[in-house]
């Protein structure tokens, strides 16, 4: 608002009230224009986040409430509906532009309108609780002590949901928002991590340009992980009654040598990366078909988890598989296949092949999330990559959007009965992701 329409307005007041108004409103154009000026010139000036720090505080009960709220809904088995309509229950309060939930049951929400479009992704579906025995405390109401929440989903991954909501809100009123649409997505990722952003993507036609992943990164940023495929190896035999097993062929002994194969794999046949590590391989499930316990099964079947590093092919490690069980009749290797439907109905088929992924750490992206750390905190944060694997595995992955990872909570607390997350840190993390729009990089076509 420039000096002369300020004097122009102000000369058609008459009325006190109306120049207490015209005050603030004034006060407020010129905050946002300074704002964005600083945008513009990839400053962001100290007041900004001595006020962004001031907003986060003054909703720090909302927040810890947020989070305790969300931990106390169940959403494990990707049914996230109630938890869901309680994150939406809070962009609507906080005046998001759209709040729905897609065809697929995850909730969306909208707040500015920008051409670059940022989305912060947190999955809102947990893993269940395993043994209810094993919990010291309900794994949903859970416990705070020392200021850590202890609940199922604390750390994987319900943390990021509170200041990602919270923060873009803030960014709004901030002006951080200007040129930004912002996307909160809340969806189910623990059965087929990757197949909500898929189907945000192809079915309802939403394709950020920059991603925020909220998994558990320690409050530092990172930038990768390895990728996976998931296998199962099948072998028939024939059944027969275990006083004659000759006349039978034993499907659980084809698989012998094939089970040891793997056990005893390591490098060369799993390559190696400085940044992510070496590749994996683990048998992580058997399936037995026999008519009785009294006979020789006639079907037999492993399922394989292979993680993949930099340098190692999908396609190349299902044909090292293969290559272990050439020699054996009747025994074959096939990655599996997803096409569950969501508690919505939706099917969204896809193989379960996961891509690695990193972005260099002197990508543009990437250094603005570690300068938005620097700016708030004083505090040099550094990259990481997780040894789980997150939704980037089609951001980056498959969809080749630039993408990092910044979030409360620790990766080595998920799917634990001692899953967690420092309150304080949720709070703070909000700080971050309010002044993240304003951080974007240049969009590359």
């Amino acid at each position: 608002m420039s000096i002369a329409k300020c004097l122009d307005f102000c000369s058609n007041l008459t009325v006190r009230g109306s120049l207490i108004v015209f005050i603030q409103v004034l006060a407020i154009g010129l905050i946002r224009e300074n704002l964005i000026s600083a945008m513009e010139n990839s400053v962001i000036e100290e007041a900004v986040i001595h006020e962004i720090k001031s907003r986060v505080e003054s909703h720090r009960d909302e927040l810890v409430q947020f989070m305790k709220d969300l931990c106390a809904i169940p959403s494990y088995d990707s049914k996230i509906r109630d938890v869901g309509e309680r994150a939406a229950v809070e962009m609507k309060k906080l005046g998001f532009d759209e709040v729905w939930f897609d065809q697929m049951g995850n909730i969306v929400g909208r707040i500015g309108n920008g051409p670059t479009k940022l989305l912060y992704d947190s999955h809102i579906d947990t893993v269940g609780i395993g043994d209810p025995n094993e919990w010291e405390w309900d794994p949903f109401e859970g416990k705070v002590e020392n200021g850590i929440l202890f609940a199922r989903g604390a750390s994987d991954e319900k943390a990021s949901t509170p200041g990602m909501i919270y923060g873009l809100a803030i960014a709004r009123d901030l002006g951080l928002l200007e040129g930004v649409t912002g996307y909160y997505f809340g969806n189910m990722e623990e059965w087929c991590d990757g197949i909500a952003p898929n189907a945000l993507v192809d079915a309802e036609g939403i394709r950020p340009d920059f991603v925020v992943i909220g998994e558990p990164t320690k409050m530092q940023i990172y930038r990768g992980h390895k990728g996976r495929v998931e296998m199962k190896i099948v072998a028939k035999g024939k059944s027969a009654h275990a006083a004659s097993n000759h006349l039978g062929v034993n499907a659980i002994y084809k698989l012998i040598p094939a089970i040891h194969a793997i056990s005893t794999m390591g490098r060369p046949e799993l390559a190696d990366h400085p940044f992510l590590g070496q590749g994996r391989i683990t048998i992580t499930d058997m399936k037995v078909e026999t008519p009785s316990i009294n006979a020789v099964p006639n079907l037999a079947t492993i399922y394989i988890d292979r993680r993949i590093t930099f340098g190692e092919d999908p396609e190349a490690v299902v044909q090292q598989i293969d290559h272990i069980i050439a020699e054996y009749e009747d025994v074959d290797v096939k990655v599996l296949f997803y096409d569950d439907p969501s508690y919505t109905g939706f099917v969204f088929p896809v193989d379960k092949i996961f891509p690695a992924w990193a972005l260099p750490e002197n990508h543009p992206y990437v250094e603005a999330g570690l300068e938005a750390g620097s700016l708030l905190w004083d505090d040099s944060l550094t990259t990481g990559a997780w040894s789980f694997s997150t939704n980037g595995t089609y951001w980056m992955g498959k969809a080749h959007i630039p993408s990092i990872g910044f979030g409360p909570g620790d990766e080595i607390h998920a799917h634990t009965v001692i899953d967690q997350v420092v309150l304080d840190d949720v709070v703070r993390a909000t700080e971050w992701y309010a002044l993240m729009p304003g951080m974007l990089p240049a969009k590359q076509e």
